[in-house]
């Protein structure tokens, strides 16, 4: 079951919603696959953690991807960090690996 939290959420849940609970979801979400040892993760981490709590409306779920990790695989993610912009539960735009605030930025705001 997916907790509407909104803004930052620090820790990778290993416990990924259904995709039919993704779908589910109402409004916009940010969807993010990574893993808590990922060097690309880390960098990313100070740039999405700003920008969310600026734009806090959003809930953030952050999903512990890696093989045999089914939610990752259904979105096609090949990349950490992965964030996955989504509307009434379908995918919007993506971005992959961001190294700054302004790209986390344009992902929410065009």
């Amino acid at each position: 079951m997916i907790t509407n939290i909104m803004g930052f959420t620090s820790d990778y849940s290993e416990d990924a919603p259904s995709l039919k609970e993704i779908h589910d979801l109402s409004g916009e979400a940010i969807l993010e696959f990574g893993a808590p040892w990922c060097g690309h993760c880390q960098l990313a981490s100070s740039a999405v953690q700003q920008v969310l709590n600026e734009q806090s409306r959003f809930p953030h779920i952050k999903v512990y991807d890696g093989k045999g990790k089914r939610l990752g695989r259904e979105f096609k993610v090949k990349l950490w960090p992965t964030l996955i912009l989504l509307h009434n539960g379908q995918e919007v735009k993506r971005i992959v690996r961001p190294t700054n605030a302004e790209q986390i930025r344009q992902l929410l705001n065009d």
